[in-house]
């Protein structure tokens, strides 16, 4: 049975999306939404979301990582299932969808789509980087010479030596010349280095701020796969507010069997 399927990206974290409203995809189906994650032998991609009704909010999110398992909350694929549900006419340019971790409120203007994450009230020191969760873990790290930094490596020994089998998603930041940050990111469930994570890129703000590398809060971080933008309140250690933002696109439509 042909089963239809679209492919999206956000600054070049890539999704497959499913309407699964009426069901039909099963959630205990780890070894097919690994394949269809798999770039030589299925549709190839970071992470699979299905888009569920909700009895509380517009939709449901169901984020996967690449290596089959449900995961925790994605920002990258939060923007795109935002662009997938106006795409299908079942939002207008404001909605609320309900994912892992929560409710998060969107908003589409001129084809950027800004998406609420949840508060962080808790950033744990450790001796050479930032740890905290913004919707998924996230250890933040400063680094020398980003561009040839082995960031795979690194990362790996890292998500596994330091955070064990759970693991955390690891961000390699540097400053750059335009007053933003630049960022690379290792994460857990791909188990290799990504062209973008939303998360990881509202961590690696937040933990900026945290470490008086800026006073603003709206600050631009580059991704390997383009610029993202986050805005947030803070007061008394706990961050509000917050919103990440930037481009979510549709790359194509197509029909596989599965």
């Amino acid at each position: 049975m042909k089963n239809t399927f679209y492919k999206y990206q956000g600054t070049g974290n890539d999704f497959v999306m499913i309407d699964n409203r009426n069901g039909d995809f099963f959630h205990t189906d780890n070894t097919l939404v690994a394949h269809l994650c798999d770039r030589r032998f299925g549709i190839g991609a970071d992470g699979l979301i299905l888009l569920e009704n909700d009895d509380d909010t517009d939709f449901r999110m169901v984020y996967f990582n690449a290596d089959g398992n449900e995961s925790t909350m994605c920002g990258n694929g939060g923007r795109c299932i935002v662009a997938f549900a106006h795409f299908l006419g079942i939002v207008d340019d404001e909605m609320e969808f309900m994912a892992i971790d929560g409710p998060h409120k969107a908003l589409i203007q001129g084809g950027m789509v800004s998406l609420k994450m949840q508060d962080v009230s808790e950033i744990k020191e450790k001796s050479n980087a930032l740890f905290m969760n913004t919707g998924s873990p996230h250890h933040v790290q400063m680094v020398e010479g980003l561009k040839q930094y082995d960031v795979k490596k690194e990362g790996a020994r890292l998500r596994y030596g330091v955070y064990g089998e759970k693991g955390s998603n690891i961000n390699f930041v540097e400053a750059n010349t335009t007053n933003g940050f630049n960022i690379r990111t290792y994460e857990r469930g791909v188990e290799d280095e990504t062209l973008s994570c939303g998360t990881g890129v509202t961590a690696v703000a937040l933990a900026m701020h945290h470490l008086g590398k800026t006073s603003t809060n709206q600050i631009a971080i580059n991704a390997l796969g383009g610029n993202l933008y986050v805005d947030f309140k803070y007061n008394n250690g706990s961050y509000t507010d917050i919103y990440l933002k930037g481009a979510a696109k549709q790359v194509f439509k197509g029909e596989m069997e599965w």
